[in-house]
Order: C-alpha cells, then sequence, then structure tokens
C-alpha cells in the first residue's frame, strides 16, 4: 500500500512538473497578430496633389473597415503620416479610442517593431507598395508584390508564435 501511494504520489509530482515546463514554455512564446491594409480610395483629381484626401467612396471603405474590425482586440494602430492613410485608420482608432501611431515604411526598424508589439494585435495602414512590403519584413521572405493600384481591398493577416508565422490574404469589398 505504502509502495502505491509513493508511485502515485511520484507520478502526480512528475506531471505536475511536466505540466509547469510546458506552462513555462508557452510563457516565452507570444502570439502576435498584425492586420495590414492599404488606405481606401483617394481622391485622384489633381495628379500634383501627393497628399490627397480619401473620396467618399474611400470614406465609406474606412468606415466598412472599422465595421470589420469591430470584434478585433486592437492594441495599436499604425498609419503612414498621410491624410489617405490617416483617414483610413481613423474610424477604426475612433471606435476602439486608440491614437493613430505614425510609422515610415522605409525607416522602419522592423526588430525593434516587433519587440514593440510583441504578442499585441495591430493594425497596419500603408500604401499599394508598402504594405506588401511590410507583410515580407514580417515574415521575412519576399512573397508578396504590390498590390493593384484599383484594389483598395486587400487584407493581410500575419500571425507570428515563436518561429511559426503565417499570412492570410482576404479581400474585402
Amino acid at each position: 500500500m505504502k509502495k502505491n501511494i509513493l508511485l502515485v504520489l511520484s507520478l502526480f509530482l512528475a506531471v505536475h512538473c511536466f505540466a509547469q515546463d510546458t506552462k513555462e514554455e508557452a510563457k516565452e512564446t507570444t502570439t502576435s497578430v498584425y492586420y495590414l491594409i492599404r488606405h481606401a480610395e483617394k481622391d485622384r483629381s489633381d495628379k500634383s496633389n501627393k497628399d490627397p484626401e480619401l473620396t467618399k467612396q474611400g470614406h465609406n471603405r474606412a468606415t466598412y473597415w472599422a465595421d470589420v474590425f469591430k470584434e478585433v482586440p486592437f492594441d495599436a494602430i499604425y498609419s503612414t503620416d498621410y491624410n489617405r492613410t490617416k483617414q483610413t485608420a481613423k474610424p477604426t482608432a475612433d471606435s476602439k479610442e486608440l491614437e493613430i501611431k505614425s510609422y515610415h515604411p522605409s525607416k522602419i526598424k522592423i526588430d525593434k517593431f516587433l519587440k514593440e508589439t510583441a504578442g499585441k494585435t495591430v493594425l497596419i495602414v500603408g500604401h499599394s507598395n508598402t504594405t506588401p512590403a511590410f507583410v515580407n519584413r514580417l515574415i521575412r521572405k519576399e512573397t508578396y508584390e504590390s498590390i493593384k493600384d484599383d484594389n483598395n481591398g486587400n487584407l493581410y493577416i500575419v500571425t507570428l508564435s515563436g518561429d511559426h508565422k503565417t499570412v492570410q490574404l482576404l479581400t474585402v469589398n
């Protein structure tokens, strides 16, 4: 009987120790989720304007994005420093009561960004060329090409968990 109790106690301790190791490993692996979109439709009436506003259709799409993201618990929202990207991010930022953080696509230090956003859910609003390039930098692989100029509906969802990386590309229209 004593041997059985000792055996059960030993098994309990072994299982408990194993479970503790598994919990500690899980703590070390954080999951970060990045949602990346291109800005909504911009005003193209003045070809010389490098920083146009959104069109009515663009404002409608920005509001639609906020509805699409209604259930997403964002921790941060990033946008390039252009009217069209900030206006695209604004309805979502307002609904989440988050400040829009500016980033420069070619100057952002990806390792620093990943460290700052580890374990968070983040929205990133960019452009037809910078959005897929940002996805490529997140996954450290040249996979995605520039978005066609008439496409404002791509949604990239990048999940990073330890060494595991997944990307979903959806078209939301």
